[in-house]
């Protein structure tokens, strides 16, 4: 393709006519409904696009009307938009210039479609390219904005609203050649805008200042009580989405500038307390987030009051909510694909992680009854009892409410009783039982998201129904809460069986050993829902399982449980491909089982047999993607491996995809892992028949991240039951392990190094002197993360420091000549590290190189001495002697002075 006039100027470019038609035709045959084969119309645009002025093309197209429709124009708009976005900073100066030139016009355009591109076009220039190299753009859409062409306003508003909204900073500087910042001049007229009869002037201009309330620019601080003017002028605006942003604008200043609303603080709460209850449910959502800004904001308690009944009126479910829809569909019916939410399981990891509890989802969607809800819970954990005065008498109210039609209330009031179960425990809590008691029966009412939000305020209060069994009557109403939530199980209703499940799983959680003597009722309810459920529920009966194995632990170890449990879970493996992701779930739910017996008795061994077998096959199967692969396997009891299937085993990993391939190992690998913890010194036969340390040795190697974590998880888990099977490649691993440690990348692979610095202090305390080849390669990798610990998780810091311990533990000699370098930041370390078995083997090895190189420690005493007092208390007398002994023989009496109080207490124990 080749531009008319050469390229040589913006005015002197022509579009030539053949090449016009060919675009325009290609742009209409992609756009029409019945076109066959759109992919091939975009290489060819796409062909297209290798030319340097295809962009002018499309500027000019878009730009000029005679005889081409507004839908080519705004797709040869939006095509070139892109196009913008992706290569402007190699397009031609002067087609750049061009392209400006034909667009500011289109601010103009009759058509409102193509002014509103134009302004998305302009916007994604600015961003790009900045403002600096487009003059003549400021000064045309101050003209505009200040033009009695109502085109003209709305085409400049609507470019400066997405400019305001894309890149607001733009706006708000220095720019070079202008005696102000551009701000200064558009916001006056922005303010003025606000009183404009054309409604998409006043919501474009509004939505263009509450960009700048983050920012706060001088302009707008200065001008802050036209700014508030205006809004309380724009609060009974017509239009709903005006009225939105009125709201959003009052929102933002109460979260970073509640001062400049304090002395309008009652005008604005009245106001919110009247858009709560807005026709429009936008408005009313947005409404509702002023009072969770509001609670933040440590604003008085008794502006709420009123609040309160509205906010419970808006909890109630709205007629056209689509979950009264999803509430009667029956719990026989299978799931569709579209009602699976994504799941992806999470690779094991060694230490504590800094890991935010997700909220159960009451309602499916944000909406203003879940807004409503959030709001009511926030209140409570500001403001706790106060509220309850105001507040209970609505509750009850609802609550007594008879009748079908007051469904809705009564469901509210449960919900509400939830929503505080946490911030108004305090006040609740001496009439807990009559709540509980009042709850039950709820469990079987006629209406099913009552009976779902029952079991889910109960299972709000699940903490303190445990603590009271230690009397009669609270034991009875755990008793019937227990069988309640077990009858709910197993309900006909998919919401209702979804609340149960999750609310028998925090009580699994709180009632621990408590369960022990229902487990056989408890497991027959939970296999008939595994029988019974769909697919989505079916992953929340694996979690319920899991917990249930977490919580009881060893109280499972029965025969007869086993024999209620696993068959069912094996057989469902069986029927699952390793592609399918409802097997993740599953597989959890086995290392759950598989960690919660303990040292088990034969109770366990024939399954656990097998299990080894299919995770260790399917691993070297996956990991090499050869779905027939033949390798070295375990040879299990043939009775237990029977029910097993080739099949079973066969994955397809280019239908599978690598996701879930990746995935599939993730989670052998962690269930292995689990065998490993359950199954303890007894693995070790499964393992020395397999061919497990070769695939973790790959895994250990994989490049994908998860992997790698998972591996080394494994890794140190067979080190500390099996070591003896993995010294034919101990030199390996450790390389392997040590490599994690120092990487450019460490932050974002922290969970690997986490897992591998971890397994490698295991081996260390297992295989002693054989790790002295690595000790040092290692030691140099921990200490930079421990003299360098910002943005790192807390675990591998942890870990960093106990492995340094284990290493100097059992090769002192190698380790102490260099303890200068690092004894400060690692007794910091050490100090954080709570009291168990591996702070006391990192303190043996804090000793051990005292011992070996006494003058080493002479600069760090302090911090010794406050790595000492992190101790509550050393269990172990050994160890307590060697840090009494180490104390006396040293310089200790020339660092006291400078210890604090608190730490020379807590030296008093040690006899110094």
């Amino acid at each position: 393709m080749a531009s008319g006039g050469g390229g040589g100027g913006a005015a002197a470019w022509q579009p030539q006519e053949e090449g016009l038609r060919e675009i325009c035709g290609l742009l209409e045959q992609q756009m029409a409904p019945t076109s066959d084969d759109k992919s091939m119309i975009w290489q060819r645009l796409q062909q297209y696009s290798q030319f340097p002025d295809f962009n002018n093309y499309l500027a000019f197209i878009f730009a000029h009307a005679e005889g081409i429709s507004v839908e080519v124009r705004q797709a040869a708009g939006l095509l070139l938009k892109n196009n913008i976005r992706s290569a402007l900073k190699t397009t031609p100066p002067a087609n750049q210039q061009y392209i400006k030139s034909e667009l500011l016009p289109c601010m103009g355009a009759a058509d409102r479609q193509i002014r509103s591109t134009a302004g998305t076009i302009i916007s994604t220039f600015v961003q790009i390219g900045g403002i600096v190299g487009w003059p003549e753009l400021l000064h045309a859409l101050v003209k505009c904005l200040y033009s009695n062409d109502v085109n003209l306003m709305e085409g400049a508003m609507d470019a400066l609203s997405k400019i305001c909204e894309d890149v607001p900073q733009v706006l708000d500087s220095d720019i070079p050649g202008l005696s102000e910042r551009p701000i200064n001049a558009f916001l006056p007229r922005f303010l003025q805008l606000f009183q404009s009869p054309n409604t998409t002037l006043r919501k474009l201009s509004l939505s263009s200042v509450n960009e700048y309330i983050m920012l706060m620019p001088t302009v707008l601080y200065m001008s802050m009580d036209k700014y508030l003017q205006g809004l309380f002028i724009l609060a009974n605006d017509p239009a709903p989405e005006v009225r939105r942003l009125v709201c959003a604008a009052f929102v933002q200043l109460i979260e970073v500038r509640s001062t400049v609303l304090e002395p309008h603080l009652r005008n604005v709460i009245e106001y919110m307390l009247l858009v709560n209850k807005d026709s429009s449910d936008e408005v009313a959502l947005e409404a509702c987030e002023f009072w969770s800004a509001y609670c933040e904001a440590e604003l008085p308690p008794e502006n709420l009051r009123e609040f309160l009944h509205i906010l419970l009126s808006n909890m109630a479910y709205a007629d056209d909510d689509e979950s009264l829809l999803e509430a009667e569909e029956d719990g026989s019916l299978p799931d569709r694909d579209q009602d699976l939410k994504p799941r992806f399981h999470s690779s094991r990891f060694h230490g504590s992680e800094d890991v935010e509890d997700e909220d159960e989802d009451i309602v499916n969607v944000w909406n203003l009854r879940k807004c409503s809800a959030a709001a009511l819970d926030l209140l409570s954990n500001v403001f706790g009892d106060e509220i309850l005065p105001t507040l209970m008498p609505i509750v009850q109210a609802k609550l007594s409410a008879t009748g079908d039609e007051a469904w809705k209330d009564r469901e509210a009031a449960v919900l509400a009783l939830g929503a505080i179960g946490e911030g108004c425990i305090d006040g609740l809590y001496p009439h807990l039982s009559q709540i509980i008691a009042f709850l039950i029966p709820l469990l079987d009412d006629k209406f099913p998201l009552i009976r779902s939000i029952s079991c889910w305020t109960l299972s709000r209060f699940c903490k303190y129904i445990v603590q009271g069994t230690a009397h009669q009557e609270g034991h009875d109403q755990f008793e019937k809460i227990l069988m309640g939530l077990l009858r709910r199980i197993l309900d006909d209703n998919k919401r209702v069986q979804e609340a149960a499940c999750s609310a028998f799983a925090t009580l699994e959680e709180e009632a621990a050993e408590e369960l022990a003597p229902r487990l056989d009722i408890i497991l027959q309810h939970l296999m008939m829902a595994f029988g019974k459920y769909q697919r989505r529920n079916l992953r929340i009966v694996y979690d319920a399982i899991g917990t249930l194995a977490d919580a009881v632990g060893r109280e499972l170890n029965q025969p007869t449980y086993l024999e209620i449990l696993m068959p069912p879970l094996i057989a469902k493996w069986q029927q699952l491909s390793n592609s399918d992701k409802d097997i993740f779930p599953l597989l959890e739910c086995f290392t759950s089982i598989a960690q919660s017996y303990g040292r088990l008795t034969c109770s366990f061994i024939g399954t656990g047999y097998w299990i080894f077998a299919i995770c260790s096959t399917s691993v070297s199967e996956v990991h090499n993607h050869h779905p027939d692969s033949t390798t070295s396997q375990v040879n299990p009891d043939p009775v237990v491996l029977a029910s097993s299937t080739t099949a079973s085993l066969h994955v397809d990993p280019v239908s599978a995809g690598a996701q879930y391939d990746k995935e599939f190992i993730v989670c052998c690998l962690d269930l292995l892992s689990g065998l490993a913890e359950g199954l303890g010194p007894g693995i070790e036969s499964l393992v020395s028949q397999s061919n497990l340390r070769d695939l973790l040795l790959q895994c250990c190697m994989d490049d994908a991240y998860d992997i790698r974590q998972s591996a080394f998880a494994l890794l140190g888990d067979l080190a500390r039951v099996c070591p003896v099977h993995l010294h034919p490649r101990l030199a390996e691993f450790l390389e392997t392990a040590a490599k994690q440690l120092n990487t450019p990348k460490l932050k974002e692979t922290a969970s690997v190094a986490n897992n591998a610095c971890w397994a490698i202090g295991e081996l260390a305390i297992k295989v002693r002197k054989e790790i002295s080849p690595v000790a040092l390669t290692v030691v140099s990798c921990l200490v930079p993360i421990l003299q360098h610990p910002e943005g790192l998780n807390k675990s591998l810091i942890e870990n960093s420091a106990i492995t340094l311990g284990r290493l100097a533990w059992v090769c002192p000699e190698l380790v102490s000549p260099h303890m200068e370098h690092f004894m400060q930041s690692w007794c910091i370390a050490l100090s954080m590290i709570r009291d168990d078995i591996e702070k006391e083997e990192a303190f043996r090895g804090l000793c051990a190189m005292v011992r070996a190189n006494p003058t080493g420690a002479l600069n760090s005493l302090v911090f010794m001495c406050k790595a000492i007092a992190s101790w509550h208390e050393i269990r172990s007398e050994d160890l307590h002697n060697q840090v009494c002994q180490m104390l006396k023989n040293g310089a200790w009496e020339q660092c006291m002075s400078s210890l604090e109080p608190h730490v020379k207490d807590k030296l008093l124990k040690y006899q110094v």
